[in-house]
């Protein structure tokens, strides 16, 4: 999709329809009738579909580590880092736009080349590729402590499968990943375009906010019954190792809140390109509410002891009615949530590959044997990385450090200054 010429002041509606580029040297009529006509009697997405795209590639993996940040920060400080976060966001997705209104641009991709040339082009491409395989590989890793249990913390914690059949070769983590991957990961991800996924992704929101509510009813619970005592609510600095130990957050949560690599294919299928920025803010705001919940409810529920991925923390004696069952309620519920995300932080992921190896070939969408490798190879790889990585702390810090940073700031920023 090609965004079009500028449209006059009085005009201020840019349609999907609007951004065709008409080819003066072709026919009236067509030739022949195209195999993938189809595919372009789209009319454009609507603005919820585009919220919930975009929620739904905010609110991923990095939501599950973010009450182990107020366990470094404290409360206060830590509440604050993510509202902070949040505004810095929503800054750096509003240069992505307004340089690509200027330049014409349909991808990020696109927009790093007309800044910085060819290399400029190939370094984000690299670097949504990495972050969006660690961030794959994180939601695999999570979904596998979920149903069969992880001893990354050194003490083993029951998965929830563990517990209801006992250990099995069948509840164990590979077999239960490979399940998931055949009849979840493999069908969703074969959508060519991110419109597809609207419902899912409405889903996977209504379940991120099912998590959400069970886990502030039990935190409210144990209030009301004295189970809880008062949280830190600052940083607690004793030596050098404490200090440098402030900053192992920073990477969570610049990952917490990259999407920068799907603002463009959201964009290109909007209706009204002129109500993205509506989309982004929309989608930021119901995303730190939920961020800030869980973080809060989250460590006032488990305190010192909360684990790099709180989910872990959901296999202990709650000490309340029905315990047993909210627990796993609570991990069932995101655990399918991170089912339907995985799609639609595979579909950037997947182009930008495609772009690496094949970027004079036809486009992806047309070429169903190129589309069906790449999609197989991908996943194989990130199942793979899946069972071989130990931590969630371990991917975020690498890809939180490196690609996230450069997508989410550095880039928006050079591009801002070229």
């Amino acid at each position: 999709m090609t965004v079009g010429s500028v449209a006059p002041k009085a005009d201020k509606k840019r349609s999907r329809k609007s951004k065709a580029v008409v080819n003066e040297n072709a026919p009236l009529l067509p030739k022949s009738q195209e195999k993938d006509a189809g595919f372009d009697d789209f009319d454009g997405a609507s603005f919820s579909g585009a919220v919930f795209n975009l929620s739904t590639t905010i609110i991923g993996a990095g939501i599950m580590a973010l009450p182990a940040t107020l366990r470094e920060l404290g409360m206060v400080a830590g509440l604050a880092a993510i509202i902070l976060m949040a505004f810095l966001t929503e800054k750096s997705i509003e240069f992505l736009i307004r340089f690509t209104r200027a330049g014409k641009v349909v991808s990020y991709g696109s927009l790093m080349g007309d800044a910085f040339g060819k290399y400029g082009k190939a370094l984000v491409q690299i670097c949504i590729s990495l972050n969006n395989v660690g961030m794959l590989i994180v939601y695999m890793i999570i979904i596998g402590d979920v149903l069969s249990g992880t001893s990354a913390s050194g003490d083993h914690h029951t998965g929830i499968l563990e517990g209801w059949f006992g250990v099995h070769w069948w509840t164990g983590r590979t077999f239960v990943l490979l399940c998931t991957t055949l009849a979840v990961f493999a069908p969703l991800a074969s959508f060519k375009r991110i419109d597809s996924l609207r419902f899912t992704s409405a889903l996977s929101v209504g379940l991120a906010v099912v998590f959400l509510v069970i886990a502030v009813g039990i935190s409210i619970i144990k209030i009301v019954s004295g189970g809880i005592g008062m949280p830190k609510l600052f940083p607690v600095i004793t030596d050098l190792t404490s200090f440098l130990n402030l900053f192992t957050v920073v990477p969570v949560l610049v990952t917490a809140y990259i999407c920068h690599y799907n603002v463009h294919s959201i964009d290109n299928e909007l209706e009204d390109s002129s109500q993205m920025q509506g989309v982004v803010r929309s989608a930021l705001g119901l995303c730190t509410s939920v961020y800030l919940m869980t973080s809060f409810f989250g460590f006032l529920l488990f305190g010192d002891a909360t684990l790099d991925d709180v989910l872990a923390n959901f296999d202990t004696n709650l000490g309340i009615p029905f315990g047993s069952v909210l627990n796993d309620a609570v991990r069932l519920s995101y655990a399918a949530h991170l089912m339907l995300v995985f799609p639609v932080v595979f579909y950037p992921l997947r182009l930008n590959i495609d772009g690496l190896l094949f970027s004079s070939s036809r486009p992806l969408v047309q070429d169903n044997f190129r589309f069906a490798s790449i999609t197989i190879a991908l996943i194989v790889s990130i199942f793979l990385g899946a069972n071989f990585i130990p931590s969630i702390w371990d991917a975020f810090q690498f890809t939180g450090a490196t690609a996230a940073v450069c997508l989410g700031f550095i880039f928006p920023a050079a591009i801002t200054l070229r």
